[in-house]
């Protein structure tokens, strides 16, 4: 590394790491590894052929515009159409609440140029998404963690996390990255009710709404906030910020996620992103528009949760089948991950290691815990959507292999 460049890198450099996922990738290319690793949609349910003749259309009739320089907001018809389908989940806005980014990723990133000072705290869950805390930590965050267990994020315990003072709440109530809980809807009244006593406001996550495999949808907390608080019917007086994406529903090369604000939140927003990249790919909106429209996402999601329902039985079944009763794991009813526990003195790097020797992977767990502590240590995070069921089975297989040679090495029971 040349010292000279080194010497010249700016302080909010210093302590930023590679992301765990993103390096595991690197490994988990070669073709013998079955990997559980990144949180990978299927390739096998991309609507190539609605694409292919979206961008004929989309260059056919649009593609002067379509190829020009667009505004920072994003394309007029797709902010409209999102306005609409959230709609359906109690998410009343207009097309001048929604903002267009590339990817969550940049959502995140904009919101911590927008809201976060050096040394800021923000509470989140023990555990959350690692992207959100690579976003947040170039900005100096500190974090207030508040465990979740299988009803979500511990509502009870927030009050008092609260009184320190954070900069906002950083919550994903659906399917949860990394642990696949959802936030019950008592506990969902409580939080929009706690973040309106104290002042503190809240960004919901929301990539994995529309991915439900059983139980009944659960309003999401942009709508109580409303519904509880007779808020206005718009986002004038809305506590919440709401991010969701069409990475999980479409397709995440093409790199569209949104963000829905109160409009002078949007303005700020704007400014931050004319900054960053001027405007999300106009071709790749006016494309995803027409994939979108006339019903086809809707029943395009119809054919994702089929796939990937079948996936997570298959791999609750396997993890039921071949892992020893010391190890328990959460039973998500949507998205994408589940999310194991192993006994106390485990590992997971290590594990990590044995499981490459085995040629499956994961994503170990310290990964997810804000403040670099060892919390994640005896925990993995599983991901059943990219591969298909007999390759899960097959790989929860060779993983139980290196789950129970590390039980051994550190004197636990082991039950064959």
């Amino acid at each position: 590394m040349s010292t000279l460049w080194k010497s010249r890198y700016a302080q909010r450099t210093l302590g930023i790491k590679s992301s765990a996922i993103r390096e595991l990738l690197k490994i988990t290319q070669k073709p013998e590894i079955i990997s559980f690793g990144g949180g990978l949609p299927a390739p096998d349910v991309f609507p190539v052929a609605r694409f292919e003749e979206a961008c004929h259309k989309v260059l056919a009739e649009y593609g002067a515009m379509a190829l020009q320089y667009g505004t920072t907001e994003g394309y007029q018809p797709l902010r409209e159409m999102i306005a609409r389908n959230i709609a359906r989940y109690g998410i009343f806005a207009k097309a001048d609440n929604v903002l267009i980014t590339s990817g969550s990723q940049q959502a995140l990133d904009l919101i911590g140029k927008l809201l976060i000072n050096r040394g800021d705290r923000i509470l989140c869950e023990a555990p959350t998404y690692l992207g959100a805390l690579q976003a947040f930590n170039v900005y100096g965050a500190q974090y207030v963690p508040v465990p979740v267990d299988d009803d979500g994020l511990i509502t009870d315990l927030v009050d008092a996390s609260l009184r320190t003072g954070p900069k906002f709440m950083y919550v994903l109530p659906n399917f949860q990255n990394p642990a696949g809980v959802t936030l019950s809807e008592g506990r969902r009244h409580q939080l929009i009710l706690l973040a309106d006593k104290y002042g503190i406001p809240i960004v919901e996550d929301d990539p994995y709404g529309q991915l439900r495999y059983e139980g009944e949808h659960i309003a999401p907390l942009v709508a109580l906030d409303r519904e509880n608080l007779r808020r206005d019917n718009g986002f004038t007086l809305g506590n919440v910020i709401y991010l969701s994406t069409f990475s999980k529903t479409l397709a995440p090369g093409i790199r569209l996620a949104w963000i829905v604000a109160p409009e002078d939140v949007i303005l700020k927003l704007v400014q931050l992103k004319q900054a960053a990249d001027l405007h999300t790919s106009t071709f790749n909106q006016y494309v995803a528009y027409e994939v979108a429209r006339d019903g086809f996402l809707d029943q395009h999601v119809k054919l994702i949760r089929k796939v990937y329902r079948e996936r997570r039985d298959a791999m609750l079944q396997a993890l039921n089948d071949y892992f020893p009763p010391e190890v328990t794991w959460t039973h998500p009813k949507g998205g994408l991950f589940l999310w194991v526990t192993m006994p106390e003195g485990t590992d997971s790097e290590a594990l990590l290691k044995a499981a490459l020797a085995e040629n499956v992977a994961f994503v170990a767990g310290d990964s997810f815990y804000a403040n670099n502590g060892h919390e994640g240590s005896r925990h993995m995070r599983l991901n059943f959507s990219h591969s298909q069921p007999d390759l899960i089975r097959e790989g929860i297989r060779r993983l139980s292999l290196a789950v129970k040679m590390q039980l051994r090495g550190s004197h636990h029971p082991v039950s064959s």
